[in-house]
């Protein structure tokens, strides 16, 4: 076996990132994985959830499921129920999210679809390209019998059709 040809994955020392551009970078890119947590969370778990957080630019972002209001009377009185309107509003914005998250997954099986076929009909381009006579090359007994009948079949339908027009031919000129 063959000597590593990447340092693989390395643990990182946590330490400020010295160049702006990158700290940025490196915000934003930290920032949307914790969204994504955060959504995982909240998906598998049913919990309310609220992040607050800062850029380097002391720009404030926030992620807060299902809302502000529910999160921030949880976080204040951990022992005390909502109230009926944050409940209300609490189950209205977890009806609406689970709506829209069906609505991706369906978006999401579509998209796939449509790829899967763009995909066959890209393999039926490239073989229509290859001339039909190579391909009978490359054809097993029974396929060549299923082809011949084709022609055949063909064969009957285009002199049917010929005979058809010369037929309204003759009674169009007499």
């Amino acid at each position: 076996m063959e000597g590593k040809k990447t340092a693989g994955r390395q643990k990182i020392p946590m330490e400020k990132i010295k160049n702006k551009a990158a700290r940025y970078t490196s915000f934003s890119k930290h920032r949307l994985s914790l969204y994504k947590l955060a959504n995982e969370l909240v998906q598998q778990h049913n919990v309310d959830i609220g992040i607050v957080i800062s850029s380097p630019t002391n720009k404030p972002y926030s992620f807060f499921h299902p809302t502000v209001e529910a999160v921030a009377e949880r976080f204040l009185n951990p022992n005390i129920e909502l109230s009926d309107t944050t409940k209300l509003v609490t189950t209205n914005v977890r009806n609406n999210v689970n709506e829209i998250e069906y609505k991706l997954a369906e978006f999401k099986i579509r998209e796939d679809v449509a790829s899967k076929e763009a995909f066959t009909l890209d393999q039926a381009k490239e073989k229509r390209e290859i001339g039909w006579w190579e391909d009978i090359e490359k054809l097993k007994t029974d396929e060549l019998t299923q082809f011949e009948a084709w022609l055949n079949v063909a064969d009957y339908k285009m002199k049917d059709r010929l005979q058809q027009l010369e037929n309204e031919v003759a009674s169009n000129a007499s």
